[in-house]
């Protein structure tokens, strides 16, 4: 098994806040067809990174500025994936890398409900760099829930990192729950159509707008959990 604090130094190098290693055999729950080895038979671990959303952002309140934000952060994720893949092949360690946002082929309409080739918050969760909210969204111990995620596959096995389970979201918590205007969110998964119909405005001239990020906002480990500890 390969060492991976190399790889992973090599990821922060190009620009991510954060970088974990997952072996496939912890994407066992998966659903059919979006395992990493459906996405490249050859895949035998998962090279997961993140970078950090300016905090400020999602004060605005002008919507555009967190959308524009997103995609910004989007396409920088994709960039450190592909130059992470060129740096990985010196190494003789073949990667592929997986898109961080679009596109994806699973879309049920009636439910406006998507699914990423790969959930990128259930792998870096798999990569320890993270846990799962109630809100849906990774929550990184430093970062909190202000991250972007992208993955790379190889098909060496690295060592992988070790699975958070030493924090979690504050047990008397619901604010997420409480304050999403169409209560969307179950403290498990996120009802897309009733997010999607709420959330995402097309602008007449073809663009998608971002109009909401409360479970984001309120939560009290938005800033990881020096945060959380500063409110207590």
């Amino acid at each position: 098994m390969i060492a991976t604090e190399g790889i992973k130094s090599i990821a922060l190098n190009l620009g991510a806040d954060k970088c974990g290693i997952a072996g496939t055999d912890r994407f066992s729950s998966a659903p059919a067809g979006f395992h990493p080895t459906d996405i490249w038979p050859k895949c035998k671990s998962v090279v997961v990174f993140l970078k950090k959303l300016p905090p400020e952002v999602i004060m605005a309140k002008n919507p555009v500025v967190y959308t524009h934000t997103a995609h910004i952060l989007y396409v920088a994720l994709d960039q450190i994936g592909m130059s992470l893949c060129y740096h990985l092949e010196k190494l003789n360690i073949h990667a592929v890398p997986v898109p961080t946002d679009d596109p994806y082929l699973y879309w049920d309409a009636e439910n406006k409900h998507g699914m990423a080739i790969l959930s990128m918050r259930h792998a870096a969760f798999n990569a320890g760099l993270g846990i799962l909210g109630r809100n849906s969204l990774l929550i990184n111990r430093e970062l909190g829930n202000m991250v972007y995620i992208g993955a790379v596959l190889t098909d060496k096995e690295l060592e992988p990192d070790p699975v958070i389970d030493d924090f979690t979201c504050p047990s008397d918590c619901s604010l997420c729950l409480d304050d999403c205007p169409v209560h969307a969110l179950d403290g498990v998964i996120v009802n897309q159509k009733l997010c999607r119909e709420f959330s995402c405005l097309r602008h007449i001239r073809g663009w998608d707008i971002y109009t909401c990020n409360e479970c984001r906002k309120v939560c009290p480990m938005r800033s990881g959990e020096k945060g959380t500890k500063a409110k207590n």
